[in-house]
Parts: C-alpha cells; structure tokens; sequence
C-alpha cells in the first residue's frame, strides 16, 4: 500500500507525540557512550543508527536475501561456499551457460553487499547489548 502525503503527516504527527526523536536522541547518547568505551568510531555508528532509524521511519523491512545470509552467518559464520548455498539450484538449472555466469556475479554483489550490511549491525547491535 502506498503512504500519502496525508498518512506521512499523521505518522510524523504520531511520532512527535510519542516521544519518538527524544527516545532516538537518548538512544544515540547511549550508543556514543558505549561505542567510546568499546573503542568503536562514533561517526560510523551514528551513520548507522540514522540509517537504521530512517529506514524504520521509511517503512522498509529487511529483504528475504538478506535474512537467509543473516541467518547463515549466525548459524555458521563466514563459509567458503556461500555462494552455492545461496544459489536457487532449480532456476539455476533452467539457464543458459551465459545466464549461468551472470547469475553467479549477481549473487556474489548481493551476497557481498549483504555481508557488510551484517558486519555493521552486527557491531553495532553489540554495542546496544553491551549495556
């Protein structure tokens, strides 16, 4: 369903009520306070946490691709084959070599792109349970 302009108004209204920014600001004082102490750059935790509060705010949710390489990675860590177990044997199987070789490159970006997107929650969401 696509927001309006008249629901996005009522969702920041709703926000403000609720002390939705004061929330976020003394959430992101905790988060610099302990990245401080962690050692971490306090710059890219507060990329991440706006970005991750954005796109909260935007409405997105995390993409199937990317909780099935979370998944793995928290079940197995970083493998040498990810990219096999990540492949859809059976749309694999229906390509041309060409399409084949694509496909493959394709799913190596996304899964590279999916793992850094992991390596930074996962640095930063320890942050947030080290409290």
């Amino acid at each position: 369903m696509e927001r309006t302009l008249k629901m996005l108004a009522r969702e920041a209204k709703q926000r403000l009520k609720k002390g939705f920014w004061e929330n976020c600001e003394k959430e992101l004082d905790q988060r610099r306070e302990m990245a401080r102490e962690q050692g971490i750059s306090e710059s890219r935790m507060e990329r991440y946490f706006v970005e991750k509060v954005s796109s909260g705010i935007r409405g997105e949710t995390p993409d199937a691709f990317y909780l099935k390489v979370k998944k793995m990675l928290l079940e197995e860590g970083e493998v040498s084959d990810a990219i096999g177990r990540l492949t859809d044997e059976a749309y694999y199987a229906t390509l041309t070599y060409e399409e084949k070789q694509r496909y493959t490159l394709e799913l190596s970006q996304k899964y590279l792109a999916a793992l850094e997107r992991f390596k930074k929650e996962y640095e930063f969401e320890k942050t947030k349970a080290g409290r």
